[in-house]
């Protein structure tokens, strides 16, 4: 009759191969997209603080990357919305929903000034 309480389960992710940052498995392409975006906003920075000459068409390189990032997280979104709304996890479908489409929105910026800015060079 000892009243000492059971031990808590050890619940360990055993069934998740891979490296994992808290929960977001880190893969190739997010690394890949992620250095994308962090190099096109410290492109576009470095052009836009000390670049003098020839400006415009390497900010319009700059955006074009972030675009290209942004578009990667878009569909990256649609694909883990339709994997969570497929397994009835409506809130986080909706979370990737929100998310999505911010960074599709961000993507069609980027790519319109990066058209903006081509028409502006090419006057």
């Amino acid at each position: 009759m000892n009243d000492v309480p059971a031990a808590a389960p050890v619940t360990r992710a055993a069934g998740r191969p891979g490296l994992y940052v808290g929960p977001v498995h880190v893969t190739a392409a997010l690394v890949v997209v992620a250095v994308i975006l962090v190099g096109s906003v410290a492109y576009i920075g470095y052009v836009v603080t000390s670049v003098r000459d020839g400006q415009i068409p390497m900010l319009a390189v700059g955006f074009v990357g972030l675009g290209v990032a942004f578009v990667a997280i878009a569909a990256g979104s649609l694909i883990g919305m339709w994997r969570a709304a497929s397994r009835s996890e409506g809130g986080r479908a909706l979370l990737l929903a929100i998310v999505g489409g911010l960074a599709g929105l961000a993507a069609i910026g980027a790519f319109t000034v990066t058209a903006l800015s081509m028409l502006v060079w090419n006057t």
